[in-house]
Order: structure tokens, then C-alpha cells, then sequence
């Protein structure tokens, strides 16, 4: 039997609620909320290939930063039709203060009415209740076949 230390339990209980309160601000759609459970200086990454997609898909580009966070949402938002996109949560695993979260996207891009489904994983580490970490893989393909013209 494997015992963890209460603190690596406190830590482990702190990621979780943090992921949870972050899935909740997602779908309640405010961007600024969001971005509140971010740290100042975040890590971020987008498994997208290297290249220039502002043309096509706005939000995906470098970000570092807690504004950076704010802005991403609202450009996802702002290209999506809202009454036809969701997102299903089918796993959460927590170690520490990483978390994993997996699921599935499931939306309508508003420039071209294209709907598509993608498959995700969001790693996010969380250190003093705040996210400094926020690395996403999804399937980048489909998005971008959904939005180009």
C-alpha cells in the first residue's frame, strides 16, 4: 500500500478543487472570471504545429501571461456559436499539483456554421491556488478544418 503525506493529500485536494472551480467558470462563459484562477506568469502551450493560424484560428497563438488568459477565452468564445458548442469532462486525475484533464469539445465555428468534435487533454499545475501551468492537447485538425474556409 502506497501512503502519500498529508501534505502531498492537502495539495492533492487543493489541485482538485481548483480544476473543478475552473471547469465551472469555463462553462459559465465570463473570461475575466476565468483568468482570476490564473497566476500573473503562467507556462502555456498549444500542441498545434508549428505555424501562423491568427487568420483562421485567432486564439491560438503564445500566451504568458494572465491577460493572455482573459483574451484566449474570449476569442474561443467570440468565434464559436455559443448555443451549439459543448464540452464533456470524462476524466479529472490528480497528483500533487498536476492535473489532467481529459475530455471531449464538441462546437460550431461561427465564421463557416462547420461543427466538430475534439478529443482533449488540459495539464494544468496548480501552486498556491493559482494555474501556472496550462498545456492543452487536442485535435488540432479538426478545429482548424471547421474554421478554414
Amino acid at each position: 500500500m502506497v501512503r502519500r503525506s498529508s501534505d502531498c493529500q492537502t495539495r492533492v485536494v487543493n489541485t482538485r478543487g481548483t480544476v473543478n472551480e475552473l471547469l465551472r467558470r469555463i462553462a459559465s462563459g465570463n473570461q475575466a472570471h476565468i483568468a482570476e484562477l490564473y497566476a500573473e506568469q503562467i507556462s502555456w502551450k498549444l500542441n498545434w504545429p508549428a505555424g501562423d493560424y491568427a487568420n483562421v484560428t485567432p486564439w491560438i497563438r503564445q500566451r504568458s501571461t494572465r491577460a493572455g488568459v482573459e483574451e484566449h477565452f474570449r476569442l474561443i468564445a467570440d468565434h464559436h456559436i455559443a448555443r451549439l458548442s459543448s464540452a464533456e469532462v470524462i476524466s479529472v486525475l490528480v497528483d500533487g499539483d498536476d492535473a489532467v484533464v481529459l475530455g471531449e469539445l464538441h462546437n460550431t465555428a461561427e465564421p463557416t456554421g462547420r461543427s466538430y468534435d475534439a478529443a482533449f487533454a488540459l495539464h494544468v499545475t496548480v501552486e498556491n491556488g493559482l494555474i501556472t501551468r496550462h498545456h492543452i492537447y487536442e485535435d488540432s485538425l479538426s478545429v482548424f478544418r471547421a474554421f478554414a474556409g
